[in-house]
């Protein structure tokens, strides 16, 4: 069982930054095994696929309406991946969502293990 917990959310302006981080846990956990991805879900909207990256890091993919501005990263040795967010719009508000897919390829739609979410608000 891996467990997954976000963090780094919060009210921002239109423009500003942020850094999201999602850290996992388990008592088996190989994390460099997991290609990791982010989500995120608007009021009212179903679930969207944000960014996703490799197990090592040296393949990234993200969705077009973020791609330029946000950019995913991963540290094996501290178990945690990052979403770092610039330009942020209105429109990226939502709760997000860090997901773990044992083995998955980058363009997997199937995750294993997901987080509680957490809360970006952008205020125009």
């Amino acid at each position: 069982q891996v467990q997954l917990a976000e963090s780094g959310g919060g009210f921002v302006q239109a423009g500003d930054s942020l850094r999201l981080a999602c850290t996992a846990s388990g008592r088996t956990l190989r994390f460099s095994s997991y290609t990791m991805g982010w989500f995120r879900q608007a009021p009212g909207k179903e679930r969207e696929f944000v960014a996703a990256i490799s197990v090592r890091g040296g393949i990234t993919r993200y969705a077009d309406s973020v791609k330029g501005r946000f950019t995913i990263s991963r540290d094996n040795a501290k178990n945690t991946v990052y979403l770092q967010m610039n330009s942020l719009k209105s429109d990226d508000t939502a709760v997000y969502y860090c997901a773990a897919g044992f083995g998955a390829t980058i363009t997997t739609e199937s995750y294993d293990y997901w987080g509680q979410g957490i809360q970006v608000t952008v205020s125009s």
